[in-house]
């Protein structure tokens, strides 16, 4: 049975849904304090409430800031409001950079793809049904959980291209923005002897998804900064690693265009024949925390049930 202690904190960057909502609970329920700091509108904390109230019942210490976590201002509060609640004896244990605030925009426009409405044409006839409809009733069986019709369907893009400005944020944001915190930690003494720092990358690292090409440069430029982190930070304990997920049903993949497509494939191609859930993603970052993950720095390591080994 893993246990921590109530002064080791959890530092949890985009903490209210997916990944870091489902960490922030798996750790509590190990004993480990959590400070979440997300970014959500008022209208959708009805929802993330209860979750909040689920970890502060675990009964260790809990901060739950809504805020900029990219702004120095967003860092500055959460840092003073973390280190007054966790005294002379807390200090954080793990830095979970879950942020997930992104452009989604193509590089080019898309030319459309006549091929699966073709494919519907020739289905539709043979069946006698209307295209139109028959369309509709695959989309409807996607999202119910029929991954093989994924041919059939074209996502549907946005008119506007991506621009130097949405790269730049982007890449702040999704990836270089790790830096910035683990900086002003260290530089507070915040960090516990043995700190683990973790980022979260897909597979768009490497695989070109449309849409996906800033958030794809950013996953790239966070596993280089992992990287000089775990070698320059290392002197201070502090390990830092890359987890790859495989793609997971989050809020943050379904604002990607296509992504029911991008799931149907992921179902079809995981050995497990499922997609990753956030609490496989939260099971292992848990098992990162501890004394005997100790060794591990400086890698980038595959959460997926082997999704990025095995082909369609």
């Amino acid at each position: 049975m893993i246990e921590f202690k109530r002064e080791d904190w959890a530092l949890i960057l985009g903490g209210s849904s997916g990944f870091g909502l489902a960490t922030a609970k798996k750790l509590s329920r190990h004993g480990m304090s959590v400070c979440v700091v997300h970014r959500d509108r008022r209208g959708a904390m009805h929802r993330i409430e209860p979750e909040f109230d689920a970890i502060r019942a675990c009964g260790n210490g809990f901060i739950a800031l809504n805020l900029d976590a990219l702004s120095p201002e967003g860092r500055a509060r959460t840092l003073d409001a973390l280190a007054e609640q966790m005294g002379t004896s807390g200090r954080v244990r793990l830095l979970l950079h879950s942020i997930a605030f992104g452009n989604l925009k193509l590089v080019a426009p898309p030319m459309p793809d006549p091929r699966p409405q073709e494919a519907i044409d020739c289905l539709a006839e043979a069946l006698g049904v209307n295209p139109d409809l028959l369309s509709e009733q695959i989309e409807d069986m996607l999202i119910a959980g029929a991954p093989a019709f994924h041919s059939l369907t074209e996502p549907a893009y946005g008119k506007q291209l991506l621009d130097d400005d949405d790269v730049s944020r982007t890449i702040y944001s999704m990836g270089t923005s790790l830096l910035s915190w683990v900086r002003d930690v260290h530089e507070r003494g915040l960090f516990a002897a043995d700190a683990r720092v973790i980022g979260l990358t897909s597979e768009g690292n490497e695989t070109a998804w449309p849409g996906y090409a800033a958030i794809s440069a950013a996953k790239a430029a966070l596993e280089s900064i992992s990287r000089a982190i775990a070698l320059e930070y290392a002197p201070y304990g502090i390990r830092a690693n890359i987890i790859q997920a495989g793609v997971t049903d989050t809020p943050a993949l379904r604002a990607i265009p296509g992504s029911i497509r991008m799931k149907a494939v992921a179902e079809l191609r995981n050995p497990f024949q499922r997609l990753t859930r956030p609490e496989d993603v939260a099971d292992f970052i848990c098992l990162m925390c501890t004394d005997e993950a100790a060794w591990v720095n400086g890698a980038i390591l595959c959460v997926d049930g082997g999704e990025c080994i095995a082909s369609l």
